[in-house]
């Protein structure tokens, strides 16, 4: 009968206020990744980002990240360490934190996100004659 009046929704919409922390954190949460969802924390990697997962969503959308907050809204997918990879892609169930059969080497490289094209990372050079040339009034 609730479900029929919907009060099902009133109640998965104050789960999701109160793990959120409050109307104002959801809706920033909102504001910031476009959608509210409720699910299990499933570990934070060294850079901030939170990986959370919910059976209950469609299969290929139950996992997902909520970014560090240091990024703002400047977030991207380049920003998911490799072995997080992994897991958000189901090319396994187990997630890095309870996987130990994972080696590191003192040659590995750390983690770095994609920059190519941003104002911290180069930016391609034309040497090319412009098709349309800027125009400045005589003085």
């Amino acid at each position: 009968m609730s479900k029929y009046f919907g009060f099902n929704r009133l109640v998965k919409l104050y789960d999701i206020i109160r793990q959120n922390g409050g109307i104002k954190k959801t809706y920033l949460k909102l504001y910031r990744n476009d959608d509210l969802k409720l699910g299990c924390l499933i570990g934070t990697d060294k850079y901030g980002n939170k990986y959370y997962e919910n059976p209950y969503y469609f299969y290929g959308r139950n996992r997902w990240v909520e970014f560090s907050e240091h990024v703002h809204m400047d977030y991207d997918g380049s920003q998911i360490p490799a072995e997080w990879f992994g897991w958000m892609h189901y090319k396994t169930d187990i997630p890095p934190i309870r996987d130990g059969k994972r080696p590191k080497y003192k040659w590995m490289a750390d983690h770095s996100e994609n920059l190519s094209g941003t104002k911290e990372q180069y930016m391609p050079y034309t040497t090319t004659k412009p098709k349309i040339e800027a125009w400045s009034p005589k003085k």
